[in-house]
């Protein structure tokens, strides 16, 4: 969910005690070198910038010293989980991707020193995107993140752990709440590359796919071939997001769900909503295995199951309201599910965490169902 923090400002921030004290009760840390948190929010074009006060030196050890803390997060919850996927969760959860919409998700970029235009348009650019995203991105949106961005949380996060005497407890403690919920420090599963998905689906059925790339002018154009025929294409900037998109794109005609590889009905987009009243709909038969009575972890893999036997679209979530400190902040998720002509809408109870949220919203919807009256 976007707030105002994310929109740029009208003009940039000249007062630095202004944006020190802003950033400071953002991270809920008082810093005892403020020069430190002016450097990691000094841009290279800044006027004022030399090799040694912008931010580039910070990011450096900021990048190494999130790398070390996720690391050891994950080898103490995850005991039993071997080497190789602990280095894939870890390289999952640093990517630029996902730094990037940290900085767009608290608005860091407003508070940084800069004299550039072109960086400030590319920025504002993938601030929209983002807000239009329907739901978590996990490898990348239509636009490819700046990388500046997740230069920023790198900075800052340096700023952080330099200042608090290179203390790693101290640092995660700081920065644990604002990387949640957009890495997944809760989730074991990461999710499958679209492309590799697509690739993995269609093999298995003995399909051969090819993926076509080419430019035209400025633009990167992708275009997958199953067996010969065309299925669909995308276009980026950038030649390896356009790959990631076209492989969206051609696992929804497949009508393969990019995510769990549950077979889903393409639906029309335009459709009317429905909050809560399921009275104009059928009694549904709800043949899973699940106790309505309690909430229950599960609620979204059952609903999930639901609406692929049902042949409706899958359930997508989204964050409603957000209450709270970073560090201690609660969430209200809503589901949407599309059945025939119409949306049915229902939001879940307040949660600490966005999982359960969604999970608590998956349950009302549940129960919605359950309780729908024969038309």
């Amino acid at each position: 969910m976007m707030t105002e923090a994310n929109r740029l400002p009208a003009e940039e921030i000249t007062n630095t005690a202004t944006y020190v004290t802003a950033v400071e009760e953002l991270l809920k840390y008082r810093f005892k070198n403020t020069k430190l948190l002016e450097e990691a929010l000094t841009h290279t074009s800044c006027n004022s910038s030399s090799a040694s006060n912008n931010y580039q030196r910070l990011a450096f050890v900021g990048d190494a010293a999130l790398g070390l803390a996720i690391s050891s997060y994950f080898f103490s919850i995850y005991p039993d989980v071997d080497c190789g996927k602990l280095t894939d969760l870890r390289a999952a959860n640093v990517s630029t991707e996902k730094l990037a919409r940290v900085a767009v998700r608290h608005g860091l970029y407003n508070y940084l020193r800069r004299n550039s235009p072109i960086l400030d348009e590319k920025v504002k650019e993938f601030v929209i995107a983002v807000q239009h995203e329907a739901e978590m991105e996990f490898y990348g949106g239509v636009m490819k993140a700046p990388k500046n961005l997740a230069d920023i949380v790198e900075s800052v996060m340096g700023a952080v752990y330099v200042d608090c005497g290179f203390d790693v407890n101290a640092f995660w403690v700081i920065f644990r709440g604002l990387l949640e919920p957009i890495i997944m420090l809760n989730m074991l599963k990461e999710q499958p590359q679209p492309v590799t998905m697509l690739f993995g689906l269609c093999n298995k059925d003995g399909k051969q796919v090819e993926v076509e790339h080419r430019k035209e002018g400025d633009k990167n154009i992708a275009s997958v071939y199953v067996d010969g025929q065309f299925i669909a294409s995308a276009s980026s900037e950038h030649k390896e997001n356009a790959k990631l998109q076209v492989a969206k794109a051609a696992l929804k005609e497949l009508f393969y769900d990019p995510y769990d590889k549950m077979d889903v009905e393409l639906v029309p987009s335009q459709k009317k909503k429905t909050n809560v009243d399921f009275s104009p709909f059928q009694k549904i038969k709800m043949d899973v295995e699940f106790d309505p009575t309690k909430e229950s972890e599960g609620a979204k893999q059952k609903l999930n199951e639901l609406c692929g036997r049902k042949k409706w679209s899958k359930p997508s979530y989204r964050i409603e309201k957000e209450i709270g400190p970073a560090h201690n902040r609660s969430f209200t998720c809503s589901v949407q599910v599309s059945i025939g002509e119409s949306v049915l809408s229902v939001t879940g109870n307040e949660k600490s965490r966005v999982k359960d949220a969604e999970n608590s919203a998956a349950l009302a919807m549940i129960q919605g169902l359950q309780e729908s009256k024969v038309s």
